[in-house]
């Protein structure tokens, strides 16, 4: 086996690993709502996740193309030795199972596909130098940090008043009811939109790894179809083993949900980053699915968010670049000096 057929195994594998990781800890941004509403026991709310998730990252490929071109172009990868840009892709998948496997033990919900887009970039800059790259598609993943959660948070806020006023004569019980079934239909639809997004990132990565591989950009335009298929499947199975710390963070902690809450927060979120998806434009199922329940519980009163659980997972956005930008740089530095 040749040295450059072993490192293409090996990306595959980590390519693997990072789904996994990512449905671990996204799966929260699915479940929390409904299964902190109560309206979906844990159990089925983690299996409808997987399945709906499974079905959004083997749809479209729009996200998938952004990440794999857009960071770091193919004619940059492509001009490299084949061992230096697998090592990129190496520390940057290495860099995101780190920090994702923290943050999920920590019980923070943080954006997975912005600490691969953040560590891809950064280990690209170790290897090749900052001119690798690509700042115009890097700015408006940046500027998606701002936008998709404020528009998760408005979105959640003004959902929620006109469903109050809406049903603002319907008895409680029978709220609780409609909404519980509701909300099997927005679960079902956040977790769609999360694969789509976010499930697009190993793809992105074997693509990218297959490409270097055979030394052809027209990979982008016939993917293997087993590509798609294994990719899909690593982020369901991440999904259906659950992180659990993340669910309760999101889902108990925030604020207090019933179902409507729940129905609002996960149809906002979900339409978000829908509309993301189809754009192509990477963003992060934690911010947006956080900021809406944010929002959801701000129609109360300011004081039923619980602010300081908030400021805690804001800074985990914050850290989640600077941290992620060190252990690429650092992580590409220290493979480059040993191969």
């Amino acid at each position: 086996m040749s040295e450059s057929f072993a490192l293409l195994v090996l990306v595959i594998a980590a390519a693997i690993g990072f789904g996994v990781v990512n449905g671990f800890n996204d799966a929260a941004n699915a479940v929390a709502a409904s299964i902190g509403s109560r309206a979906i026991s844990p159990r089925n709310g983690i299996i409808l996740a997987a399945f709906c998730d499974f079905a959004g990252a083997a749809t479209g490929l729009k996200v998938a193309e952004t990440i794999g071109k857009g960071i770091l172009g193919p004619e940059t990868m492509l001009s490299l030795p084949a061992i230096d840009a697998y090592l990129i892709l190496i520390a940057a998948l290495a860099t995101v199972i780190v920090w994702g496997t923290i943050a999920t033990r920590l019980g923070l919900p943080v954006s997975i596909s912005h600490s691969f887009v953040t560590g891809l970039a950064a280990a690209g800059a170790a290897v090749v130098g900052w001119e690798a790259v690509i700042w115009g598609v890097l700015g408006q993943i940046g500027a998606s940090v701002v936008i998709a959660p404020t528009l998760g948070f408005i979105g959640g806020f003004a959902l929620m008043v006109v469903l109050l006023w809406a049903f603002r004569r319907s008895a409680p019980a029978r709220m609780r009811i409609v909404f519980s079934r509701l909300q099997w239909l927005t679960t079902a639809f956040l977790a769609y939109s999360h694969g789509k997004n976010d499930g697009q990132m190993p793809i992105a990565v074997i693509t990218m790894a297959l490409m270097i591989h055979t030394g052809q950009v027209g990979m982008w335009g016939d993917i293997p179809l087993w590509v798609i298929v294994v990719s899909a499947s690593a982020i369901s199975l991440g999904t259906a083993m659950g992180g659990w710390r993340v669910i309760k963070t999101v889902g108990m902690k925030i604020t207090a949900l019933q179902p409507i809450h729940g129905f609002a927060t996960q149809a906002t979120a979900a339409t978000v980053i829908e509309i993301a998806s189809h754009l192509g434009i990477p963003v992060s199922t934690t911010h947006c699915a956080t900021a809406a329940t944010m929002g959801v519980g701000a129609t109360r009163r300011l004081s039923a968010v619980r602010w300081g659980v908030t400021r805690n997972i804001v800074l985990a956005w914050i850290l989640t670049f600077p941290i992620c930008g060190v252990l690429g740089w650092a992580i590409a530095s220290l493979l480059k000096a040993v191969f």
